[in-house]
């Protein structure tokens, strides 16, 4: 029986891919106050806003590819039973070819209804039009969780991480919650690591690589592989 890998990714991964987010100084939300973009008040004060700003940041993800960060989890899956568990709204986990993954904060390639976030269609290209209704009727909207929302997938994101062997968070720092608290449920025998240029508080029992993920998650993922040989 394979052994249980949990791995949660954050912005640092997809970076690499040249996705920035709105925490890099000089990222793609500069110019754009999270409040008036991010949030279920800047959707109803200016929808069309909101939907032109997820329709760009559609684009820039269907035009991006996943990195050697990506692909190397994918090859963790040959000898462990693999889940990832992504902060990211981006498809690039997917598109490499990894099995399991759960979207704490949705995925930016569907749409979803404004009554119902249960709700969720593909969108055949990059663009949400103002005017696309979902089954009742209301406009359709990013499949994202925005600020002020509460995350649905976290009790989801709980129960797996308790049942972890090896638990590996790449590309974050652990600094926004509910996701940060997550390496709180992992058995305390299991072992840990971060794969992470930024510095994180975190107990001692972890192993840290500071290394960008494209570099050091496929060395972590050769190193596991091997001790399962």
């Amino acid at each position: 029986m394979k052994r249980k890998a949990v791995i949660l990714t954050g912005a640092g991964i997809s970076a690499e891919s040249g996705l920035k987010t709105f925490r890099d100084a000089g990222g793609l939300w500069e110019g754009h106050n999270v409040y008036d973009v991010a949030t279920p008040e800047a959707w109803q004060r200016n929808p069309e806003l909101v939907q032109q700003f997820y329709n760009e940041r559609r684009k820039s993800v269907r035009d991006a590819q996943p990195n050697e960060g990506h692909r190397a989890l994918v090859k963790l899956e040959e000898k462990f039973d693999v889940t990832i568990i992504t902060q990211n709204i981006d498809d690039l986990h997917e598109r490499a070819g990894s099995s399991n993954i759960l979207h704490l904060h949705g995925i930016i390639t569907r749409s979803q209804s404004s009554i119902n976030p249960e709700l969720t269609y593909e969108i055949p290209g990059w663009e949400i039009e103002m005017g696309q209704l979902c089954e009742l009727g209301t406009q359709l909207r990013p499949h994202v969780v925005w600020f002020g929302e509460t995350v649905p997938m976290i009790e989801k994101a709980v129960e797996i991480c308790m049942q972890a062997d090896v638990f590996i968070v790449i590309g974050t720092s652990l600094q926004v919650y509910p996701a940060a608290g997550l390496i709180d449920m992992v058995p305390h025998n299991a072992s840990k690591f971060i794969v992470d240029l930024n510095d994180s508080t975190v107990s001692r029992d972890v192993v840290r690589i500071n290394e960008p993920a494209s570099v050091g998650v496929p060395k972590l993922v050769e190193q596991l592989l091997k001790s399962q040989a």
